[in-house]
């Protein structure tokens, strides 16, 4: 069936006009009855009557005109999604991201971003920041964030946001008489570690060796929450973003302190 016949015919028959077919399709009254008789010829069947100047259909052109209607709502709709994909307020965004950063940061982004495109599905999971960056080079997200800079040649990697780390105790621990910890105050300390491959576990183990420290390790935990559970039941101390600790700390529960030259970076690939 050729569409551009058909789509004639179905504007002939909604406004009940040849004329206003014409203007509505930008095209002229007799490219428009053209139209029409190829559609009845190709088909050996009339699908319109002429009444003077109004059109009527016939029993097979009443068929075919529901038909084509519900073939041009539908490419209207396709039309309206196109658009809407065009224009960023419809479409898919996959996100992954390390701990820290979807926990802790990515809520506050997500959240009024999916008010005021609520037709944008947003998908977004938690991985090791190796994970994260293995999985945004083999195309499997659009976006990812990880917790400290890498070097990857099929990554652009742009620098968002730094928060530093800090050394949480109980509020009752020795070391809270201190501002700022030096190397020697973690000496023999009981340190709970983050995983392998996240940003605190890099930059303590980083200043373990620096600065030739013995440490003893009680647990090795993958959530933060645990973390900070274990720090308030007075297992050990810990490394961890200012910001996860934050409602701890305003609460009395944890107290931070700086350890000097350790930072980190959320960071995007």
């Amino acid at each position: 069936m050729n569409l551009n016949q058909l789509k004639i015919f179905y504007m002939a028959a909604k406004n009940r006009n040849l004329s206003l077919a014409a203007r509505e399709l930008f095209i002229t009254q007799p490219a428009v009855t053209k139209g029409i008789q190829r559609l009845q010829e190709f088909y050996d069947m009339k699908f319109v009557d002429h009444v003077g100047k109004k059109l009527l259909l016939t029993d097979a052109g009443q068929v075919l005109y529901e038909i084509a209607e519900k073939i041009f709502e539908l490419e209207n709709q396709a039309e309206e999604s196109i658009r809407d994909f065009q224009q960023r307020k419809r479409g898919h965004i996959r996100i992954l991201s390390s701990e820290s950063f979807g926990d802790y940061y990515l809520p506050r982004i997500i959240i009024p971003y999916s008010k005021s495109y609520p037709l944008v599905r947003i998908t977004m999971n938690i991985l090791p920041t190796d994970q994260v960056v293995s999985q945004t080079a083999i195309l499997n997200n659009d976006l990812g964030f990880i917790s400290y800079p890498v070097e990857h040649n099929k990554l652009q990697v742009k620098e968002v946001l730094k928060d530093q780390l800090v050394i949480i105790t109980p509020s009752d621990h020795p070391l809270t008489r201190k501002k700022k910890l030096a190397p020697s105050d973690l000496a023999g300390q009981l340190l709970i570690m983050h995983e392998t491959g996240s940003a605190p576990r890099k930059a303590i183990e980083d200043y373990i060796r620096k600065n030739n420290l013995s440490v003893k390790i009680p647990l090795e935990l993958s959530s933060n929450r645990a973390i900070k559970r274990a720090v308030e039941d007075g297992i050990g101390i810990a490394l961890i973003s200012r910001k996860v600790a934050r409602e701890e700390i305003e609460a009395g529960r944890l107290m931070a302190i700086p350890l000097s030259d350790i930072h980190i970076k959320g960071l995007s690939p």
